[in-house]
């Protein structure tokens, strides 16, 4: 299979953005990152061809698919569907040079498990967004009979059976629910899944393991149960729309001014992002999987923002959103209430002029009316947004560097930018 240019995990590529620019015209939304990646996970479950249509193409699905090859797939991508045969698995290690550039990997470990009944890996990398700890990965894996072993940074995995059991998550973890959803799918016994994740990547994955054969009900409740099947076959499935692309695009139209058609979102995945929005005197029109959105001539202050589990304010769109209020008339304050360390776009925001004071989990956004262009970083994926967003909108020349963490998560972003009126480039 040729590889989507993987030389973009370690490349030393810049935009470079002439803003003032005001945005319009349409935009098509990708596919969820965060969704195509425990499915595309999900395919070592069955055995036989599975096909997965709306697969972005992303540096992080790239490195998904290096790891479904090494373990013994093979794979074929043919435009924006992936059509992975897992018949065949030879191995159950993933080695440490892919774990180490996606964070989201540690979803293959309860796949792994559930198929081979061992898994050999190491602690996952990916953005550094402060305490992100897989304790709970691990409890519920080891309560459904995996004896784990963990040593010199390595999991060592084993599991005689899997036994169906029930789980009380002390916080509803996405990845650990996405591994328990994984591993249980053909646990003997039936699982159940308390304060899990309601997240809509995690009704998705559930959506795809039925189409497998398995017995899932209550995703995108609280509670989850898990009835396990003997065996899964190989599927066909359209991964849902990205809700934090979505969230970008509607901030990139605020700061600008501009008005754009997002078409192929899912409203009803952007709920508070879209109320922050009218809050800060965007208009916003839906009609069906499309929405319309007018920046404001000045945009107003947004209250509070505070991120929480889904169906709160999702943690990816805070940068995003807090690169919007830098040129709102007063201030908005942002809470962090999922990570400890998402703040670190707030200094390449201040190069470009924004105002913003933090202490702890509390951001403090004075808005200004103008910000101006200088040499920023992409300091992870979405404060890599965050600063191109601020770009848009900045007098001069903005140059953003480190876009592999953009490329991880955004599909020709500069691209998209391009085709409604930004002025940016990609200089590799």
């Amino acid at each position: 299979m040729e590889m989507y240019k993987a030389e973009r995990v370690l490349n030393m590529a810049r935009f470079i953005i002439e803003g003032g620019r005001r945005l319009e015209g349409e935009i098509p939304i990708q596919g969820a990152k965060n969704s195509v990646l425990p499915v595309l996970a999900a395919t070592l479950l069955g055995c036989g061809e599975s096909v997965i249509h709306n697969c972005p193409e992303l540096t992080d699905v790239e490195i998904s698919l290096r790891i479904l090859e090494y373990l013994g797939c093979r794979v074929r991508r043919e435009g924006k569907t992936v059509v992975v045969d897992s018949t065949n698995l030879t191995r159950s290690d993933v080695p440490e040079r892919l774990m180490r550039q996606m964070r989201s990997s540690i979803v293959f470990l309860g796949a792994i498990i559930s198929r081979m009944h061992e898994a050999v890996m190491s602690a996952p990398g990916g953005c550094e967004l402060g305490s992100r700890p897989i304790d709970l990965h691990l409890m519920a894996l080891r309560r459904l009979g995996t004896e784990i072993r963990e040593q010199r940074g390595l999991l060592d995995c084993r599991a005689c059976q899997l036994r169906g059991c029930e789980t009380a998550l002390s916080f509803p973890s996405v990845g650990a629910t996405e591994n328990i959803l994984l591993c249980a799918a053909t646990a003997k016994g039936t699982t159940t899944i308390v304060n899990a994740a309601r997240e809509p990547e995690i009704m998705d994955l559930a959506d795809c393991l039925n189409k497998m054969g398995g017995r899932i009900h209550g995703a995108g409740e609280s509670t989850i149960v898990i009835e396990g099947v003997e065996k899964l076959h190989g599927f066909e499935h359209t991964i849902i729309p990205d809700r934090i692309v979505t969230a970008t695009f509607l901030s990139a139209a605020a700061i600008t001014g501009g008005e754009l058609l997002l078409r192929g979102m899912v409203p009803a995945h952007v709920t508070p992002v879209m109320a922050a929005f009218e809050e800060m005197g965007c208009q916003l029109r839906v009609a069906g999987d499309c929405c319309l959105v007018r920046g404001a001539q000045r945009l107003l202050p947004v209250k509070t923002v505070r991120t929480m589990p889904y169906p709160g304010f999702p943690t990816d769109a805070q940068a995003p959103v807090m690169a919007a209020a830098t040129v709102a008339r007063g201030t908005s304050v942002f809470i962090e209430s999922i990570f400890d360390s998402r703040f670190k776009h707030v200094g390449e925001l201040t190069r470009l002029g924004a105002h913003i004071k933090t202490e702890g989990r509390i951001a403090v956004v004075e808005g200004v009316k103008r910000l101006s262009g200088a040499p920023v970083e992409s300091t992870d994926l979405r404060g890599g947004a965050a600063v191109v967003i601020a770009g848009l909108a900045a007098e001069g020349v903005t140059e953003v560097s480190g876009l592999r963490h953009i490329d991880r998560g955004y599909e020709g972003l500069e691209t998209l930018l391009s085709s409604v009126g930004a002025d940016i480039r990609r200089v590799e």
